[in-house]
């Protein structure tokens, strides 16, 4: 089976974090679901577990943008006072706290704080609390208790429709069978989709072609051999 390929397009882009641009498949629709009955999350807590580019950052921004909260780093959070945050906070990449004391003493502080004034708390990471490797034994029982909602990896279906999106909002007409060809060659993230596309369009531009598999197949070439 062929594997896919690694490629990295840096070409500066703002990715749409709406509503409207999170495409709902069987490998997020779970995840969607929690997100948008956040009302009822236990505890007002919820900690979103996936692979990178599977879109955790995604649904956080859709949330933060329902429940007016402010999204930080996690290796931010140490130098923010918790009782002078806003009572909807999105913490991203959380795991990556793990054996950092001040980091790790910040969460447990928010996360007490947040349970006594009633505020609420979305937490990203890759994997669950017990394989972050926290140091406090405090923070890893509190985070234990967290309702959890899990991201898969995007399948061929999200990316097609991904990509057939993306070609259409920049007006790219695209042969039938460009499309299979580039999922089963791409990286398995919404970021490689939108990088991709983007790099098929300068290409084509550049060259007066149109956007073909042979001109993706070109492309990826080149991107292999870097």
């Amino acid at each position: 089976m062929t594997q896919p390929r690694q490629m990295a397009f840096d070409l500066g882009q703002t990715p749409d974090f709406s509503r409207a641009g999170f495409f709902p498949s069987p490998a997020n629709a779970a995840a969607l679901a929690t997100i948008a009955g956040w009302t009822d999350w236990p505890l007002r807590r919820l900690l979103l577990i996936g692979p990178d580019g599977a879109g955790k950052t995604h649904l956080a921004h859709i949330w933060a943008a329902e429940a007016r909260a402010l999204i930080l780093p996690a290796t931010d959070l140490a130098s923010h006072d918790p009782t002078a945050l806003p009572l909807a906070v999105v913490i991203e990449d959380a795991d990556e706290m793990a054996a950092l004391p001040a980091h790790e003493e910040a969460l447990f502080h928010l996360a007490n704080h947040m349970a006594t004034a009633g505020g609420h708390l979305l937490l990203t990471a890759r994997c669950p609390p017990r394989d972050w490797g926290l140091a406090l034994p405090d923070l890893l029982s509190r985070l234990q208790s967290i309702a959890m909602a899990r991201l898969a990896p995007p399948d061929d279906a999200l990316l097609a429709a991904v990509l057939v999106k993306l070609f259409a909002d920049r007006q790219i007409a695209v042969p039938p069978n460009l499309i299979a060809y580039l999922t089963a060659r791409m990286d398995r993230s919404i970021a490689a989709a939108r990088a991709l596309v983007a790099a098929l369009d300068a290409r084509a531009l550049a060259l007066g072609r149109p956007v073909t598999r042979a001109l993706a197949a070109e492309l990826l070439d080149r991107a292999d051999q870097r």
